[in-house]
């Protein structure tokens, strides 16, 4: 049945802002501008979120007049900020250890001395010294930090305040992200008061209002492909897309070459002369597609902080276009006149000299936004493809840009919300992903479990209307748009992707049968082969040529633990951890093997789901294997290794799995290995969980290398 649009938007809200005060409450960093005593400043240093003891020693103008300034040690405060190691008399300019790094968000602030504080007190200070200002970490260096202000939406006071500190104490505090919450809010909102009569045919499709237009093979005409080496799926999948008048899902399997049929749609719309918007939920996302894109001449420009980008991408920026392209010479000269002026202000100390050159920077910083506001609309209008990520979408840069196409790869880890910031004034999508494998993380309760009938979030219409919504729980932040387009119009909106190039048949079986309707078939050149056959010697052993091993711990000889009561300290990780030190024990053992056998430790990745027992893991391998990945299952989505070793930690007599009932976080562990895939765990517990996890353990017994490890080789 159709869905409300209104309804949809309002509840979104509600669950929107449930997450966001659910991820405030769990952050050490604020979200506001509120000042902090000295004892809150000392403990945020030493939490690595804070640097004290600082100055401004250098100032330039950066894109949309924004001020870059360089923040290093007061060298009269900085034995207290000395890096570790270092004597009084080697260095007392570096920053030392700290967590703040590029694309962070920053407030600097000045230290209120016991004249200032007075002058303060008596309502005499100036207000921006007291609120400080905010910005975006450019740069990193050992002994400096360059920040750019004026770029959090939050008007012009803040491109106006970094000439004020020269000569003051500061420090700098990272701040938890809120742009991204309040560009979805905002865009549900949107969504929200939109009358009926406002609907595009997009929004009466994406809420089951309609039912999607009829393809349109004849408007895409005989298809000549640019790239040799796509396989019939993808070619099958790219005609679909071009066909589609509103909506198409291009699905994607781990290793079937998701990203390479992605370029290839988008030179086939470009050669039709449509304008496309690359979406994706992360900066890495939208890299890759720029990255692959740029190598066919693709006339394209990146939107996004230039510190956020890879630097492979920057020169297809908006930041350096604007200042290299022929447009960025009617900005070159006022850039010029403002960093002059910002350099005058340091060699006056006469206060009414400094207040002339501040009234003349703010109007050269005015006349700088109006001819750069030019310069990149031009950039951008003259671009076919533009790339950022989906919250990126909403900002000025894109403020009155039509596309033809709207592309959103990833859009199975993106919340909904996220993707309506590029679709509300879209006309036709294209959403490419994996909906089996793991959704957007979530960390509220109530934003993610369907159980919320007696939650306060909830009245009786509520749930009234997501029972008459009976396809998905409208109450449920993890379900992506891409499953809810899936449940609301079928299998017929979708083409898969079918031919892999990752796996060995071996690891790929099962995944294959299970999730995706055994479609899946190896390609050639992988399907059978091993460690044994990498490009650089390694030897033949019982472990390089097997593709799939099975460690079965089961007994009880191998229990699982909690953090604390294996003397690893709990405050890190997640409450209900687990860790499981005999486990640990037989997958050291496993790596070390792999790794005398010649296989490089860079070759290696070692994942959980568990960050107790990756903090466990990293105690035994990580001094020794430097190299080697080490990581939680949820954190290596997307990426790829030649050998994956699993550990699966739960062993217990109630027979208790967590977070393995989840099988697309499973899916993730089991498709990341190229050659060889290692699972370590119990089969009796983990067997017990679901019946998905039963014909797992069945499927490695019958199909794996099978090993019973004896406990006492690894308690001598």
């Amino acid at each position: 049945m159709p869905i409300s649009v209104s309804k949809f938007a309002q509840i979104q809200q509600r669950l929107l802002l449930a997450e966001h005060e659910d991820e405030i409450a769990s952050s050490p960093l604020s979200s506001s501008s509120a000042a902090a005593s000295a004892s809150t400043r000392r403990a945020l240093q030493n939490a690595g979120h804070a640097l004290t003891g600082m100055v401004l020693t250098n100032c330039r103008t950066g894109m949309g007049g924004r001020e870059v300034g360089e923040f290093g040690l007061d060298t009269a405060l900085s034995g207290s900020g000395r890096a570790k190691g270092a004597s009084k008399d080697e260095d007392n300019t570096r920053l030392g250890v700290h967590g703040i790094t590029v694309g962070d968000i920053v407030r600097v602030e000045e230290i209120a001395s016991g004249k200032t504080a007075a002058k303060s007190k008596a309502g005499q200070d100036d207000e921006k010294s007291q609120r400080g200002i905010e910005g975006v970490v450019t740069r990193v260096g050992e002994r400096s930090i360059w920040a750019a202000f004026g770029d959090r939406g939050k008007g012009k006071q803040d491109e106006d305040g970094v000439d004020e500190l020269w000569g003051r104490k500061l420090w700098l505090v990272k701040l938890a992200n809120d742009v991204t919450y309040r560009r979805m809010n905002q865009t549900m909102a949107k969504l929200e008061k939109l009358q009926e009569s406002e609907h595009s045919q997009l929004i009466r499709v994406l809420f089951g209002h309609t039912a999607p237009s009829p393809l349109d093979f004849e408007s895409v005409g005989p298809l000549e492909f640019m790239d040799p080496s796509l396989n019939d799926s993808q070619k099958e999948a790219i005609r679909f897309a071009l066909a589609s008048r509103e909506i198409a899902l291009i699905h994607g399997p781990p290793g079937t070459g998701k990203t390479h049929t992605l370029i290839e749609l988008i030179r086939q719309l470009v050669q039709r002369k449509k304008r496309v918007l690359v979406c994706g939920p992360s900066n890495i996302s939208v890299d890759n597609i720029v990255e692959r894109l740029a190598l066919h001449k693709v006339p394209l420009v990146r939107i996004g902080h230039p510190a956020r980008l890879l630097s492979s991408v920057l020169d297809h920026s908006l930041e350096v276009l604007s200042q290299t392209s022929e447009a960025a010479a009617i900005v070159k000269d006022v850039r010029k006149e403002i960093d002059s002026k910002q350099a005058s202000i340091r060699k006056t100390r006469n206060g009414r000299e400094r207040r002339a050159i501040y009234g003349d920077l703010k109007e050269l910083r005015k006349e700088f936004r109006e001819r750069e506001s030019k310069c990149v609309d031009n950039i951008v209008s003259g671009s076919q493809v533009v790339l950022g990520t989906l919250h990126g979408a909403g900002g000025h840069q894109l403020k009155n840009q039509k596309f033809d196409v709207v592309l959103i790869d990833e859009a199975s880890q993106a919340r909904e919300a996220q993707c309506w910031i590029p679709l509300l004034p879209a006309s036709r999508v294209v959403l490419a992903g994996d909906h089996l494998q793991l959704p957007p993380t979530i960390k509220s309760k109530s934003s993610s479990n369907s159980d919320q009938t007696n939650s306060a979030l909830w009245d009786k219409e509520d749930l009234r209307f997501n029972e008459l919504s009976n396809t998905f729980d409208m109450r449920n932040l993890e379900i992506t748009l891409f499953d809810r387009l899936l449940s609301l119009h079928g299998t017929g909106i979708k083409r898969m992707l079918t031919t892999q190039y990752r796996m060995h048949q071996k690891i790929m079986d099962f995944p294959s049968d299970e999730l995706y309707e055994s479609k899946l078939i190896s390609a050639d050149a992988v399907r059978e082969r091993l460690l044994k056959d990498l490009p650089y010697e390694v030897e033949d052993t019982d472990d390089t040529r097997e593709p799939l091993v099975f460690y079965d711990t089961q007994g009880g000889d191998f229990p699982e633990k909690s953090p604390d009561s294996n003397g690893i300290s709990a405050k890190s990780l997640l409450v209900e951890s687990k860790c499981n030190d005999m486990e640990a024990a037989v997958v050291a053992r496993h790596v070390e093997n792999l790794v005398s056998a010649g296989v490089r430790p860079e070759d290696i990745a070692v994942i959980t789901p568990y960050n107790a027992q990756v903090a466990l893991l990293s105690q035994l391998l990580k001094e020794k294997f430097p190299t080697l990945e080490l990581g939680s299952v949820d954190g290596f989505q997307g990426r790829e290794k030649e050998a994956v070793v699993v550990s699966l930690v739960r062993s217990n007599q109630d027979h208790e799995v967590g977070f393995l009932g989840e099988k697309r976080r499973l899916n993730v562990a089991m498709t990341r290995p190229r050659r060889h895939l290692c699972i370590c765990g119990d089969s009796e517990t983990v067997s017990s969980g679901s019946p998905f996890l039963k014909r797992w353990m069945a499927f490695l017994e019958e199909n794996a290398d099978l090993r019973y490890p004896d406990i006492s080789e690894f308690t001598s």
